[in-house]
């Protein structure tokens, strides 16, 4: 228990002096608000035969909003198949089409596919989920981009009333190499989750809250801290 409160605490101080680096590094630190809608259903594909009870599959979606409601900038639409090591360990590969309509710029239309692994660790004190995603992000032309995301997750289900529960996640991007329109590498965005979840039964969840992302430019000159208000639906079959 020790050692995983010791580890825990050690890539949170990571992830902050990454971003704090950062910060100080960057000439101008932009701000704006926002709300991302979210919703995401995993499940075994026994149901199809039972021989398939360990295959997975993952749908999500997502839109975001600017601040005022007014203008929808971005969807996102990810879906995966995965295969379950066991009933903590779980191996994904999927596909990601992200398109961006930013006010002032030009539509995009990003894709990217990935392999993913992800560790489920309950504890007395609540429960840890640890996921690392390799992107290769397809981006104008025919230009690659890898970029490793990490996150690191914890759910504490309050004794008083076991359905809710305090939820924080963080989860940190990186560019491993340079390119024209996804920009230089390096550190690429960090985004930071607190709020509250609600179990309505082993299969439905929710949680709402708020999530700091904090995004560098392309070659690293300035940044941008949107503060935004996340909803999410969580299902399980």
């Amino acid at each position: 228990m020790h050692t995983l409160s010791r580890t825990l605490w050690y890539s949170c101080c990571v992830c902050s002096l990454l971003v704090t680096s950062t910060a100080v590094n960057a000439t101008e630190l932009l701000e704006d608000s926002g709300a991302w809608l979210q919703a995401v259903a995993e499940g075994s594909m026994g149901f199809i035969d039972p021989s398939l009870k360990n295959a997975r599959v993952w749908l999500e979606g997502q839109s975001r909003f600017d601040g005022d409601w007014g203008h929808w900038y971005q969807g996102m639409v990810r879906t995966a198949a995965g295969y379950a090591l066991s009933d903590r360990a779980t191996l994904w590969a999927g596909y990601t089409w992200l398109p961006t309509q930013n006010i002032g710029k030009s539509y995009v239309s990003q894709q990217d596919i990935w392999p993913a692994f992800r560790y489920v660790l309950p504890t007395e004190i609540g429960t840890f989920t640890f996921r690392t995603m390799w992107e290769t992000n397809f981006l104008n032309g025919s230009q690659l981009r890898e970029r490793p995301r990490q996150m690191i997750k914890f759910m504490h289900p309050l004794e008083f009333e076991p359905r809710l529960s305090l939820i924080a996640w963080d989860e940190a991007f990186y560019r491993v190499n340079s390119t024209t329109f996804g920009g230089k590498s390096g550190f690429d965005q960090n985004r930071a989750f607190a709020g509250f979840g609600w179990s309505f039964n082993k299969n439905v969840r929710t949680e709402l809250g708020y999530m700091n992302q904090y995004l560098d430019n392309a070659n690293h000159s300035a940044a941008t801290m949107r503060h935004l208000g996340m909803a999410s639906v969580f299902v399980n079959f």
